[in-house]
């Protein structure tokens, strides 16, 4: 698809349609039907209070387009690590790629160690945005799902596969 290649801004939204999180920036390695995959190094980040800050170690992204998630791809110095955020299905609008976070997270440490991060803020807000019992389901039925993918090591928890969007990301950029 014509994105790849592009630049977009990232932006995380909660239930309410309240602005979260914006990265600055992320360069498309890929869009298919079922996801796009992005690729980002010390990305600023700006919360929705205004506070700044940049990433530390370079990521790829890979956001469902029909499931309900994104996986942060986070290359570090022992292996790569994966944040898994449980989140509306993505879509690309203008110059964004765009999300609702409904904050149930799974992270895959590069041990190979899986936890389940954030369910006491996700009860929260499941009260306080008043999230229906279907899409209550839905969201703690994708969580099982995903770590049941991380156990399995199953798309797109896959190293290989993640080194080598990153190596494609450099490449691109050698131009820059």
């Amino acid at each position: 698809m014509s994105s790849v290649g592009r630049w977009y801004s990232i932006r995380c939204y909660k239930h309410n349609g309240a602005l979260h999180r914006v990265w600055d920036r992320g360069l498309v390695l890929e869009n298919t039907e079922d996801y796009l995959v992005i690729a980002t190094k010390k990305a600023k980040v700006i919360e929705a209070n205004g506070r700044c800050w940049f990433t530390k170690e370079p990521a790829v992204t890979i956001f469902s387009k029909k499931e309900w998630w994104n996986v942060i791809c986070m290359l570090k110095k022992d292996g790569v690590c994966y944040y898994c955020n449980i989140a509306s299905p993505s879509i690309i609008d203008k110059d964004a790629i765009k999300y609702i976070d409904y904050d149930l997270d799974a992270k895959l440490f590069h041990d190979n160690e899986i936890r389940v991060l954030d369910e006491k803020e996700y009860l929260h807000h499941k009260n306080t945005y008043q999230y229906s019992d279907e899409l209550d389901a839905v969201l703690k039925n994708q969580t099982k799902i995903i770590v049941e993918r991380m156990r399995n090591r199953d798309f797109p928890f896959n190293d290989d596969l993640i080194n080598r969007y990153f190596n494609q990301y450099l490449e691109s950029t050698k131009k820059d």
